[in-house]
């Protein structure tokens, strides 16, 4: 007997104005060809559902969905891989393709970005390559991306570094060690906060960093208010610009 094909993993974009006041509209910033293939899915993995159908409303007042959206087959990470992570290979996400083992295309999406990249979602593309499964990235805004694009620093040697320490005194020791790699070795390093946290992560870097260092800030990108600024150190105190750290912000450090 001759088993069915397997379908694909499509890992699929959202849109970076997650939880924010105001949202973009969705066709100035996802590309077509994303909206439209997302629009026939029927079967997805993602963080919460209750965002995820969020989205895909949205997704249907463009490119009206193929399936009826109480129809869909919507399954979502645990919530431990949300908060530990799911790189480190605890989680068997293998139940989670059962679909695709069975032929149906499946979509994996995160709430803003790109699913696996700053959010959980690898544990699944790894089991989608462990069975077979056919993994595709579809196109769509990576604010990690816009934002090293944007910053000035080296983008042929950077990386991205995740949450820093909320403790006061971890922080700073993490400061000064990615300040030190970075302008040792050249390479930008990336990092985010919460948006609540994000003013004080900012006064810690100004208080820690040497005045040499460059620093650069992308608030809300792809949103009408995105802003950004990269300058050293020292133009950063002496100017005091009033940065939208309210939004969601990308941090990078460099030379």
């Amino acid at each position: 007997m001759t088993r069915a094909p397997k379908g694909r993993l499509y890992l699929v974009p959202a849109p970076l104005d997650f939880g924010c006041a105001v949202q973009a509209p969705l066709q100035d910033v996802m590309p077509l060809g994303t909206l439209q293939l997302a629009a026939r899915l029927s079967c997805w993995i993602c963080e919460n559902a209750k965002s995820t159908r969020a989205y895909l409303k949205r997704i249907n007042e463009l490119q009206p969905l193929t399936h009826a959206l109480q129809s869909l087959q919507i399954q979502e990470l645990p919530r431990e891989v949300h908060k530990k992570g799911d790189h480190g290979g605890n989680f068997d996400a293998r139940p989670l393709l059962a679909a695709a083992l069975e032929g149906r295309d499946m979509g994996l999406v995160s709430e803003a970005g790109m699913p696996a990249i700053a959010d959980p979602g690898s544990s699944v593309v790894r089991a989608a390559h462990d069975l077979g499964i056919e993994v595709v990235p579809l196109a769509g805004p990576m604010s990690l991306v816009l934002a090293l694009a944007a910053s000035g620093l080296n983008g042929q040697n950077f990386a991205f570094v995740g949450y820093l320490p909320q403790d006061a005194a971890e922080r700073t020791q993490r400061i000064k060690a990615l300040e030190s790699l970075a302008l040792k070795a050249g390479q930008t390093q990336l990092f985010i906060e919460t948006p609540y946290r994000n003013a004080a992560l900012l006064t810690a870097l100004l208080q820690t960093l040497q005045g040499n260092t460059r620093l650069a800030l992308s608030c809300g990108l792809t949103m009408d208010k995105a802003w950004s600024r990269s300058a050293q150190v020292s133009a950063w105190k002496r100017d005091k610009p009033n940065a939208p750290l309210d939004l969601p912000t990308v941090f990078c450090i460099g030379r």
